[in-house]
């Protein structure tokens, strides 16, 4: 029998794709200004990124990082532990620390290598991982990475969080979930889970990437809405990317978690260190998530206003209280042929079909942004109105990204 050839085994997998209507494409945006984004000849009004705040043109920013690159350079040209470890890396994380209120933090290239870092530096076989079925994937795989025993509750389930727990009582254990999930725009039972880590011994994660500059009286995330601080989660990963504007990700927590990551999380190690001056534009992007509060303030005010109007019109929209506001039409197709109809109007949302969430549970992503106005807002509502979408019932879901 012949040996399979890989790469003919991918071009089938892609074809079959295709023939299912669930191949992913590229969209290349040619200029960005603002909430507007060009691409070809077009100017679309975009409601699909995830710059919740309106920092990602802030001319602070720019102005950061200009300066940062005529005095350090583009790239910083080394692992931190060799010599990528410059002066801004190190005001980033101690004010990134700060904000969230833990000891110490370590900067991470991307959210995903964050994740991945975290659990194959903590957990070994043996070990269990207990996460919620709508986690991110970069958990799932960082799990799955650590050769520990990875167990899936039902979504926002804490007793079946419990019995998970319960049944491996002699077992290393770790909980980790989304603190505000990617795909259904909700927040996790955070205060039920620390409440379940205490009583089994289990260190619980979030990871708050879409929490971070969004929630919380100082904006610190959805652990700071929700009152919980380093004793209670001892792990918190979040990324500059979303909120801030940036990119990039941290881990926080205490100071003999980051030394221990430090020392064995293999995608800190063994990756050159962000940029210097991608770091001086997120040391700029932390101060003014914090004293800019007038930028929460109207993302909140955006999303009542979308959450009012989409419930006087019977849209199908899935409870959130985030940025990230979910129309649930089920089948792919439908979702499909709703995003091309808004981008007719001038509108760009994403359609999320399989495998990015489950069969059946298809839906226009819709995410706002402080960048917004309200006749944004409003446009977004009008043209929704013209479209006739389906109800979609909601089921558990399947590995967000």
């Amino acid at each position: 029998m012949p040996r399979p050839d890989l790469l003919q085994r991918l071009a089938v997998q892609t074809a079959e794709r295709e023939r299912a209507s669930l191949r992913r494409r590229l969209h290349t945006i040619d200029r960005v200004d603002g909430p507007w984004l060009e691409s070809g000849n077009r100017r679309l009004l975009s409601f699909c990124g995830n710059d919740y705040l309106g920092l990602a043109q802030h001319p602070q920013l720019v102005a950061a990082l200009l300066r940062a690159a005529g005095e350090e350079g583009v790239g910083s040209t080394s692992a931190h532990l060799i010599c990528g470890h410059r002066h801004v890396h190190a005001a980033l994380e101690e004010a990134l620390a700060a904000w969230t209120g833990r000891e110490r933090a370590l900067l991470f290239s991307t959210g995903y290598m964050a994740n991945l870092g975290v659990l194959q530096a903590l957990l070994a076989r043996g070990d269990v991982c207990v996460q919620d079925k709508l986690n991110h994937a970069c958990l799932l795989d960082g799990a799955r990475l650590s050769g520990a025993e990875l167990k899936r509750y039902p979504h926002a389930d804490v007793n079946a969080a419990a019995r998970q727990l319960a049944a491996r009582p002699d077992a290393a254990a770790l909980l980790a979930t989304d603190g505000v999930f990617s795909m259904d725009g909700d927040v996790a039972p955070l205060r039920e889970l620390a409440q379940l880590c205490a009583h089994e011994r289990a260190t619980l994660m979030v990871d708050d990437a879409h929490g971070l500059g969004v929630f919380g009286t100082r904006g610190a995330g959805s652990l700071d809405a929700a009152k919980l601080g380093q004793h209670d989660v001892p792990l918190l990963m979040a990324t500059l990317g979303k909120a801030l504007g940036c990119s990039g990700a941290f881990v926080a927590g205490p100071a003999a978690l980051i030394e221990g990551l430090v020392q064995f999380a293999r995608p800190y190690i063994y990756t050159t260190a962000m940029p210097p001056a991608l770091a001086a534009a997120a040391l700029e992007a932390v101060q003014l998530a914090q004293s800019e509060t007038w930028r929460r303030e109207k993302l909140a005010a955006l999303i009542t206003r979308f959450r009012r109007g989409a419930a006087e019109l019977g849209l199908p929209l899935a409870p959130s209280p985030s940025a990230i506001q979910p129309l649930l039409l089920g089948g792919a197709d439908a979702a499909l042929a709703a995003a091309q109809a808004l981008e007719r109007h001038g509108l760009l949302v994403t359609a999320i079909r399989p495998p990015t969430v489950p069969a059946g549970q298809a839906r226009l992503r819709i995410t706002l942004s402080a960048a917004h106005e309200e006749a944004h807002v409003d446009r977004l509502l009008a043209v929704l109105e013209t479209l006739h979408l389906p109800s979609a019932p909601r089921a558990p879901g399947g590995d967000h990204v």
